[in-house]
C-alpha cells in the first residue's frame, strides 16, 4: 500500500515538474497573475455577453408564441 502511494506521488511530482506554469516565478506581485487575470476578465465578459443573447432571444420567443397563442 505504501508502496503504491509513493510511486503514485512521485509520478504527480514529475508530471508537474514538466507543466508549463502561465507565469514566471521570477515576476512579483500582480505581474505575476497577469494571464489569469486576463483569461479571466475575458471569460467573464463572453459569459455576460452571451447570457445577454440567450436572454433575448428567450424574450423574443416569449412574445412571440404569445402573440401565436391568444
Amino acid at each position: 500500500m505504501f508502496a503504491r502511494v509513493s510511486l503514485f506521488i512521485s509520478e504527480v511530482k514529475g508530471e508537474l515538474q514538466k507543466a508549463n506554469w502561465p507565469w514566471d516565478p521570477k515576476e512579483r506581485g500582480v505581474k505575476k497573475y497577469r494571464e489569469l487575470i486576463d483569461s479571466t476578465t475575458i471569460v467573464l465578459v463572453a459569459m455576460v455577453l452571451l447570457s445577454g443573447f440567450v436572454s433575448l432571444w428567450d424574450l423574443v420567443m416569449i412574445n412571440l408564441v404569445g402573440a401565436f397563442t391568444k
